[in-house]
Protein backbone atom coordinates (compact mmCIF):
# COMPACT_ATOMS: atom_id res chain seq x y z
CA UNK A 1 0.00 0.00 0.00
CA UNK A 2 1.66 3.69 -1.17
CA UNK A 3 0.08 7.13 -0.64
CA UNK A 4 1.13 10.00 -2.58
CA UNK A 5 1.81 13.92 -1.46
CA UNK A 6 0.84 17.00 -1.98
CA UNK A 7 3.65 17.27 -4.82
CA UNK A 8 2.18 14.09 -6.70
CA UNK A 9 -1.60 16.03 -6.48
CA UNK A 10 -0.19 18.93 -8.26
CA UNK A 11 1.85 16.99 -10.60
CA UNK A 12 -1.18 15.12 -11.74
CA UNK A 13 -2.96 18.61 -11.65
CA UNK A 14 -1.03 19.77 -14.30
CA UNK A 15 -0.14 16.56 -16.62
CA UNK A 16 -3.67 15.41 -16.25
CA UNK A 17 -6.36 17.46 -14.82
CA UNK A 18 -5.17 20.61 -17.16
CA UNK A 19 -4.95 18.95 -20.15
CA UNK A 20 -8.65 17.09 -19.80
CA UNK A 21 -9.63 21.07 -19.19
CA UNK A 22 -8.01 22.71 -22.57
CA UNK A 23 -9.75 19.97 -24.18
CA UNK A 24 -13.09 20.17 -22.90
CA UNK A 25 -12.84 23.99 -22.98
CA UNK A 26 -12.32 23.41 -27.02
CA UNK A 27 -15.07 21.40 -27.36
CA UNK A 28 -17.17 23.15 -25.02
CA UNK A 29 -16.59 26.41 -27.29
CA UNK A 30 -17.02 24.91 -30.49
CA UNK A 31 -20.45 23.25 -29.38
CA UNK A 32 -21.56 26.76 -28.08
CA UNK A 33 -20.97 28.08 -31.43
CA UNK A 34 -22.80 25.47 -33.20
CA UNK A 35 -25.85 25.50 -30.82
CA UNK A 36 -26.31 29.24 -30.69
CA UNK A 37 -26.80 29.39 -34.64
CA UNK A 38 -28.92 26.53 -34.48
CA UNK A 39 -31.24 27.98 -31.54
CA UNK A 40 -30.89 30.65 -32.94
CA UNK A 41 -32.93 29.56 -36.11
CA UNK A 42 -35.07 27.53 -34.38
CA UNK A 43 -36.19 31.12 -32.33
CA UNK A 44 -36.47 32.61 -35.86
CA UNK A 45 -39.21 29.86 -36.99
CA UNK A 46 -41.09 29.57 -33.42
CA UNK A 47 -40.02 32.47 -31.08
CA UNK A 48 -41.18 30.33 -27.99
CA UNK A 49 -37.80 29.02 -28.56
CA UNK A 50 -34.86 31.56 -27.77
CA UNK A 51 -31.04 31.43 -28.82
CA UNK A 52 -29.01 30.07 -25.63
CA UNK A 53 -27.60 33.20 -26.23
CA UNK A 54 -30.56 34.46 -24.26
CA UNK A 55 -30.18 31.50 -21.26
CA UNK A 56 -30.21 32.93 -17.71
CA UNK A 57 -29.90 36.67 -16.52
CA UNK A 58 -29.79 37.18 -20.23
CA UNK A 59 -32.97 36.30 -20.76
CA UNK A 60 -35.07 39.08 -22.59
CA UNK A 61 -37.58 38.60 -19.96
CA UNK A 62 -35.14 40.41 -17.81
CA UNK A 63 -34.35 43.72 -19.66
CA UNK A 64 -36.39 45.56 -16.98
CA UNK A 65 -34.31 44.23 -13.58
CA UNK A 66 -30.64 45.65 -14.26
CA UNK A 67 -30.15 44.93 -10.72
CA UNK A 68 -30.28 41.29 -10.87
CA UNK A 69 -28.23 41.25 -14.20
CA UNK A 70 -25.36 43.55 -12.42
CA UNK A 71 -25.42 41.62 -9.02
CA UNK A 72 -25.28 38.17 -11.62
CA UNK A 73 -22.26 39.72 -13.77
CA UNK A 74 -20.44 40.94 -10.20
CA UNK A 75 -20.47 37.32 -8.60
CA UNK A 76 -19.24 35.69 -11.78
CA UNK A 77 -16.70 38.07 -13.25
CA UNK A 78 -13.74 36.23 -14.59
CA UNK A 79 -14.53 32.72 -12.73
CA UNK A 80 -17.31 31.23 -15.66
CA UNK A 81 -16.61 30.95 -19.40
CA UNK A 82 -19.10 28.82 -20.31
CA UNK A 83 -22.33 29.94 -21.49
CA UNK A 84 -25.13 29.31 -18.30
CA UNK A 85 -27.15 26.72 -20.68
CA UNK A 86 -24.57 24.44 -20.50
CA UNK A 87 -23.40 21.52 -18.15
CA UNK A 88 -20.57 19.22 -18.85
CA UNK A 89 -21.52 16.28 -17.80
CA UNK A 90 -18.58 14.28 -19.17
CA UNK A 91 -16.31 15.35 -21.50
CA UNK A 92 -17.96 13.54 -24.28
CA UNK A 93 -21.76 14.18 -22.93
CA UNK A 94 -23.39 17.93 -22.29
CA UNK A 95 -26.57 18.76 -21.27
CA UNK A 96 -27.68 22.70 -22.53
CA UNK A 97 -30.78 24.13 -21.68
CA UNK A 98 -32.67 25.88 -24.55
CA UNK A 99 -35.17 28.95 -23.28
CA UNK A 100 -38.61 29.42 -23.39
CA UNK A 101 -40.05 33.03 -24.17
CA UNK A 102 -43.52 34.37 -22.92
CA UNK A 103 -44.05 32.16 -19.73
CA UNK A 104 -43.70 35.26 -16.90
CA UNK A 105 -44.64 36.26 -13.93
CA UNK A 106 -44.83 33.13 -12.02
CA UNK A 107 -47.12 33.19 -9.03
CA UNK A 108 -48.11 30.52 -6.22
CA UNK A 109 -51.17 28.84 -6.86
CA UNK A 110 -53.25 25.60 -5.92
CA UNK A 111 -52.75 23.07 -8.42
CA UNK A 112 -55.28 20.62 -9.88
CA UNK A 113 -54.72 17.35 -8.27
CA UNK A 114 -55.57 14.34 -10.72
CA UNK A 115 -55.00 14.03 -14.84
CA UNK A 116 -56.93 12.29 -16.76
CA UNK A 117 -55.66 12.77 -20.16
CA UNK A 118 -52.74 10.72 -22.38
CA UNK A 119 -50.25 12.53 -24.55
CA UNK A 120 -52.76 12.32 -27.91
CA UNK A 121 -55.65 13.70 -25.49
CA UNK A 122 -57.94 11.06 -25.01
CA UNK A 123 -59.33 10.59 -21.87
CA UNK A 124 -58.19 7.83 -19.10
CA UNK A 125 -60.32 6.02 -16.43
CA UNK A 126 -57.30 6.00 -13.47
CA UNK A 127 -54.93 9.24 -13.36
CA UNK A 128 -51.76 9.77 -14.77
CA UNK A 129 -49.26 9.11 -11.92
CA UNK A 130 -47.92 12.23 -9.45
CA UNK A 131 -44.91 13.78 -10.21
CA UNK A 132 -42.03 12.45 -7.89
CA UNK A 133 -40.25 15.16 -5.99
CA UNK A 134 -37.83 16.84 -7.82
CA UNK A 135 -40.79 17.15 -10.56
CA UNK A 136 -43.84 19.32 -11.17
CA UNK A 137 -47.20 19.93 -13.29
CA UNK A 138 -46.92 23.14 -14.87
CA UNK A 139 -49.86 25.27 -16.11
CA UNK A 140 -50.70 28.18 -17.50
CA UNK A 141 -52.60 29.50 -15.21
CA UNK A 142 -49.12 29.62 -13.04
CA UNK A 143 -47.92 32.84 -14.75
CA UNK A 144 -49.65 35.95 -14.50
CA UNK A 145 -49.63 36.89 -18.61
CA UNK A 146 -48.45 33.91 -20.50
CA UNK A 147 -48.34 34.95 -24.16
CA UNK A 148 -51.33 34.01 -26.10
CA UNK A 149 -48.44 31.50 -28.32
CA UNK A 150 -48.18 29.12 -25.16
CA UNK A 151 -52.97 28.75 -25.81
CA UNK A 152 -51.73 26.07 -28.74
CA UNK A 153 -52.93 22.91 -28.51
CA UNK A 154 -49.40 21.08 -29.88
CA UNK A 155 -48.21 22.35 -26.73
CA UNK A 156 -50.54 22.11 -24.07
CA UNK A 157 -53.49 19.67 -22.95
CA UNK A 158 -56.05 20.81 -20.40
CA UNK A 159 -53.94 23.61 -19.13
CA UNK A 160 -51.20 22.33 -18.75
CA UNK A 161 -48.23 23.02 -20.54
CA UNK A 162 -47.43 19.58 -21.63
CA UNK A 163 -43.43 18.91 -21.24
CA UNK A 164 -43.53 15.77 -23.94
CA UNK A 165 -45.15 18.14 -27.02
CA UNK A 166 -43.07 21.03 -26.17
CA UNK A 167 -40.07 18.77 -26.85
CA UNK A 168 -41.71 17.12 -30.22
CA UNK A 169 -42.55 20.88 -31.47
CA UNK A 170 -38.61 21.81 -30.88
CA UNK A 171 -37.30 18.50 -32.32
CA UNK A 172 -39.27 19.22 -35.59
CA UNK A 173 -37.93 22.64 -35.82
CA UNK A 174 -34.19 21.66 -34.86
CA UNK A 175 -33.95 18.75 -38.21
CA UNK A 176 -35.32 21.83 -40.35
CA UNK A 177 -32.95 24.35 -38.71
CA UNK A 178 -29.65 21.80 -39.03
CA UNK A 179 -30.65 22.15 -42.97
CA UNK A 180 -31.09 25.31 -43.01
CA UNK A 181 -28.15 26.43 -41.35
CA UNK A 182 -25.91 24.17 -43.68
CA UNK A 183 -24.73 21.92 -40.48
CA UNK A 184 -25.46 18.62 -41.65
CA UNK A 185 -21.71 17.65 -42.24
CA UNK A 186 -21.69 18.91 -38.22
CA UNK A 187 -24.58 17.72 -36.45
CA UNK A 188 -26.91 14.78 -36.56
CA UNK A 189 -30.22 13.66 -34.83
CA UNK A 190 -29.45 10.87 -32.75
CA UNK A 191 -32.31 8.22 -32.05
CA UNK A 192 -33.04 8.33 -28.04
CA UNK A 193 -35.09 6.79 -25.77
CA UNK A 194 -38.12 8.67 -23.85
CA UNK A 195 -38.33 12.60 -23.76
CA UNK A 196 -35.07 13.21 -24.88
CA UNK A 197 -33.84 15.59 -27.54
CA UNK A 198 -30.35 14.47 -28.63
CA UNK A 199 -27.51 15.57 -31.30
CA UNK A 200 -24.40 14.76 -32.37
CA UNK A 201 -21.86 17.82 -32.61
CA UNK A 202 -18.13 17.25 -34.53
CA UNK A 203 -15.86 19.60 -32.62
CA UNK A 204 -12.23 19.83 -33.54
CA UNK A 205 -11.20 17.26 -30.53
CA UNK A 206 -14.10 14.81 -30.28
CA UNK A 207 -17.47 13.87 -31.10
CA UNK A 208 -19.86 15.28 -28.49
CA UNK A 209 -23.38 13.88 -27.52
CA UNK A 210 -25.33 17.18 -26.40
CA UNK A 211 -28.99 16.55 -25.10
CA UNK A 212 -31.13 19.91 -25.64
CA UNK A 213 -33.88 20.59 -23.20
CA UNK A 214 -36.35 23.48 -23.15
CA UNK A 215 -36.46 25.13 -20.23
CA UNK A 216 -38.56 27.64 -18.78
CA UNK A 217 -36.34 30.02 -16.22
CA UNK A 218 -37.98 31.31 -13.37
CA UNK A 219 -36.11 34.88 -12.13
CA UNK A 220 -36.69 35.92 -8.02
CA UNK A 221 -38.96 32.89 -6.98
CA UNK A 222 -37.90 29.81 -5.20
CA UNK A 223 -40.08 26.29 -5.15
CA UNK A 224 -41.68 25.65 -1.76
CA UNK A 225 -39.93 22.41 -1.84
CA UNK A 226 -36.78 23.68 -2.53
CA UNK A 227 -36.19 23.52 1.57
CA UNK A 228 -33.00 25.49 1.43
CA UNK A 229 -31.06 26.77 3.17
CA UNK A 230 -31.74 23.91 6.05
CA UNK A 231 -32.56 25.43 9.71
CA UNK A 232 -28.70 24.06 10.91
CA UNK A 233 -27.56 26.17 8.44
CA UNK A 234 -29.58 29.50 9.24
CA UNK A 235 -28.94 29.12 12.82
CA UNK A 236 -25.65 28.48 12.76
CA UNK A 237 -24.69 30.71 9.85
CA UNK A 238 -22.35 27.83 8.27
CA UNK A 239 -21.55 27.36 4.12
CA UNK A 240 -22.52 29.04 2.23
CA UNK A 241 -23.84 32.47 4.51
CA UNK A 242 -27.13 33.58 4.87
CA UNK A 243 -26.44 36.43 2.63
CA UNK A 244 -24.97 34.06 -0.39
CA UNK A 245 -27.98 32.47 0.23
CA UNK A 246 -30.08 34.84 0.00
CA UNK A 247 -28.23 36.31 -2.79
CA UNK A 248 -28.25 32.61 -4.96
CA UNK A 249 -32.09 32.19 -4.66
CA UNK A 250 -32.81 35.65 -5.85
CA UNK A 251 -31.17 34.11 -9.32
CA UNK A 252 -34.18 31.59 -9.08
CA UNK A 253 -34.88 27.82 -11.01
CA UNK A 254 -35.20 25.93 -13.95
CA UNK A 255 -38.15 24.15 -15.10
CA UNK A 256 -36.88 21.73 -18.03
CA UNK A 257 -38.63 19.20 -20.32
CA UNK A 258 -37.02 15.99 -19.36
CA UNK A 259 -39.99 13.81 -18.92
CA UNK A 260 -43.52 13.26 -20.54
CA UNK A 261 -45.60 14.82 -18.51
CA UNK A 262 -43.74 16.96 -15.56
CA UNK A 263 -41.17 19.20 -15.44
CA UNK A 264 -37.69 18.90 -13.44
CA UNK A 265 -36.77 21.31 -11.47
CA UNK A 266 -33.42 22.49 -12.19
CA UNK A 267 -30.95 24.45 -9.96
CA UNK A 268 -28.29 25.86 -12.21
CA UNK A 269 -27.78 29.08 -11.84
CA UNK A 270 -27.55 28.34 -8.11
CA UNK A 271 -25.04 25.36 -8.62
CA UNK A 272 -23.27 27.93 -10.67
CA UNK A 273 -22.65 30.70 -8.01
CA UNK A 274 -21.86 28.31 -5.51
CA UNK A 275 -19.12 26.29 -7.81
CA UNK A 276 -17.69 29.54 -8.64
CA UNK A 277 -17.04 31.41 -5.25
CA UNK A 278 -16.73 27.93 -3.48
CA UNK A 279 -12.91 28.91 -2.85
CA UNK A 280 -12.92 32.81 -1.77
CA UNK A 281 -11.14 32.07 0.90
CA UNK A 282 -8.44 30.72 -0.67
CA UNK A 283 -9.15 26.88 -0.03
CA UNK A 284 -8.31 23.98 -2.04
CA UNK A 285 -12.33 22.71 -2.91
CA UNK A 286 -12.19 23.13 -6.43
CA UNK A 287 -8.80 21.57 -6.93
CA UNK A 288 -10.11 18.80 -5.11
CA UNK A 289 -13.15 18.03 -6.92
CA UNK A 290 -11.32 18.66 -10.17
CA UNK A 291 -8.77 15.66 -9.31
CA UNK A 292 -11.60 13.31 -8.05
CA UNK A 293 -13.46 14.06 -11.54
CA UNK A 294 -10.69 13.15 -13.22
CA UNK A 295 -9.87 9.91 -11.54
CA UNK A 296 -13.79 9.33 -12.01
CA UNK A 297 -13.13 9.76 -15.93
CA UNK A 298 -9.85 7.72 -15.94
CA UNK A 299 -10.55 5.06 -14.13
CA UNK A 300 -13.61 4.70 -11.62
CA UNK A 301 -16.26 5.27 -14.09
CA UNK A 302 -15.28 6.17 -17.47
CA UNK A 303 -16.95 5.96 -20.77
CA UNK A 304 -19.48 8.87 -22.14
CA UNK A 305 -22.48 7.75 -20.21
CA UNK A 306 -21.55 6.89 -16.79
CA UNK A 307 -23.87 6.39 -13.79
CA UNK A 308 -21.48 8.62 -11.98
CA UNK A 309 -21.37 12.47 -13.86
CA UNK A 310 -19.72 15.49 -12.91
CA UNK A 311 -23.20 16.63 -11.68
CA UNK A 312 -23.21 13.74 -8.77
CA UNK A 313 -19.61 14.89 -7.51
CA UNK A 314 -20.86 18.53 -7.54
CA UNK A 315 -23.30 17.63 -5.45
CA UNK A 316 -21.08 15.59 -3.19
CA UNK A 317 -18.69 19.04 -3.00
CA UNK A 318 -21.31 20.93 -1.81
CA UNK A 319 -22.60 18.24 0.90
CA UNK A 320 -18.67 18.13 2.04
CA UNK A 321 -18.51 21.67 1.96
CA UNK A 322 -21.72 22.48 3.97
CA UNK A 323 -20.26 19.94 6.53
CA UNK A 324 -16.58 21.14 6.40
CA UNK A 325 -17.41 25.28 6.35
CA UNK A 326 -14.17 26.69 7.60
CA UNK A 327 -11.13 27.43 5.92
CA UNK A 328 -9.26 25.27 8.22
CA UNK A 329 -10.58 22.43 6.59
CA UNK A 330 -9.65 23.19 3.14
CA UNK A 331 -5.86 23.64 3.47
CA UNK A 332 -4.28 20.01 3.32
CA UNK A 333 -4.82 19.21 -0.32
CA UNK A 334 -3.98 15.44 -0.02
CA UNK A 335 -6.21 15.27 3.11
CA UNK A 336 -8.91 16.71 1.08
CA UNK A 337 -8.88 14.54 -1.50
CA UNK A 338 -9.03 11.35 0.41
CA UNK A 339 -12.18 12.56 2.43
CA UNK A 340 -14.44 13.55 -0.55
CA UNK A 341 -13.18 10.00 -1.97
CA UNK A 342 -14.19 8.42 1.23
CA UNK A 343 -17.57 10.08 0.90
CA UNK A 344 -18.33 9.41 -2.51
CA UNK A 345 -17.80 5.77 -1.74
CA UNK A 346 -19.87 6.00 1.00
CA UNK A 347 -22.59 7.38 -1.06
CA UNK A 348 -21.95 4.69 -3.97
CA UNK A 349 -21.75 1.63 -2.09
CA UNK A 350 -24.97 2.77 -0.53
CA UNK A 351 -26.20 3.51 -3.42
CA UNK A 352 -27.50 6.89 -1.89
CA UNK A 353 -27.11 11.04 -2.53
CA UNK A 354 -29.36 13.48 -1.17
CA UNK A 355 -29.93 16.00 -3.88
CA UNK A 356 -28.56 19.51 -2.51
CA UNK A 357 -31.50 21.59 -2.33
CA UNK A 358 -34.69 19.24 -2.70
CA UNK A 359 -32.80 17.17 0.66
CA UNK A 360 -35.48 14.38 0.39
CA UNK A 361 -34.74 12.91 -3.07
CA UNK A 362 -32.15 10.39 -3.64
CA UNK A 363 -30.26 11.24 -6.94
CA UNK A 364 -29.21 7.37 -7.19
CA UNK A 365 -32.56 6.49 -6.87
CA UNK A 366 -32.83 4.79 -10.24
CA UNK A 367 -29.26 3.92 -11.10
CA UNK A 368 -28.18 0.92 -12.41
CA UNK A 369 -27.21 -0.69 -8.58
CA UNK A 370 -24.71 -3.48 -10.31
CA UNK A 371 -22.81 -0.14 -12.65
CA UNK A 372 -22.52 1.29 -8.59
CA UNK A 373 -21.41 -1.61 -6.85
CA UNK A 374 -18.89 -1.83 -9.96
CA UNK A 375 -17.92 1.51 -9.47
CA UNK A 376 -17.82 1.20 -5.21
CA UNK A 377 -15.34 -1.81 -6.08
CA UNK A 378 -12.76 0.44 -8.01
CA UNK A 379 -12.85 3.47 -5.46
CA UNK A 380 -12.41 1.09 -2.31
CA UNK A 381 -9.26 -0.17 -4.73
CA UNK A 382 -8.07 3.48 -4.78
CA UNK A 383 -8.43 3.84 -1.15
CA UNK A 384 -6.32 0.73 -0.62
CA UNK A 385 -3.16 1.95 -2.39
CA UNK A 386 -3.99 5.33 -3.98
CA UNK A 387 -0.15 6.19 -5.04
CA UNK A 388 -1.15 3.98 -7.69
CA UNK A 389 -3.06 5.73 -9.02
CA UNK A 390 -1.97 9.40 -8.58
CA UNK A 391 1.74 9.49 -8.90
Amino acid sequence: MSSFTDEDLDHYLQNQVDLRHRQVAKSVEDVQKIIKDLTAEVSSKDARFQSIANSGVHNTSLKDQPALVAKWAALLRGRCAYNPALQVLTPTLYLISVPLRGLMGCKQRRARQWRYYTLSGSRLLSPVREPEKVYQWLELESFINPSQEWHDAHMTIEGDIVPAKVLNVFKEHLETSIKTCGLTNKVSMLESVGSVVLVAVETSEAQIEVELVPTVELMNYWPKRARWPSLALRLFRRWPSAERARCIKSFGFNLMATSNYHWLLSFSRAEQVLISNIDEDGGCRKKCYRVVRQLKEDVWCPGSKPVITAYHLQTLLFWTCEKYPCTRYWRDFRGCVLRLVHKLYKCVSQHYLRHYFVRSHNLLKYSNRNELDDVAKKINSFLYNPGAYVH
